[in-house]
């Protein structure tokens, strides 16, 4: 005699059919994440945003001292 019971009921399942959906989404976020990462790192690593962080820390310290 087997008294286990399902994991989850037929009835449960059938009112959250896209239970399983998350994962997809959680893989869209990360590769979307890391896709803004990469863009934001050329950004800041261009020669040309780099040359003017230098003169805004440049022009920072010299007002102050």
């Amino acid at each position: 005699m087997n008294h286990a019971r399902p994991l989850r009921p037929a009835r449960t399942a059938a009112r959250f059919p896209d239970r399983g959906m998350s994962t997809a989404e959680y893989a869209v976020g990360t590769v979307s994440a890391v896709a803004f990462a990469a863009v934001l790192y050329a950004i800041l690593t261009s020669t040309e945003v780099r040359d003017a962080l230098t003169r805004i820390v440049i022009d920072a310290l010299q007002a102050a001292g």
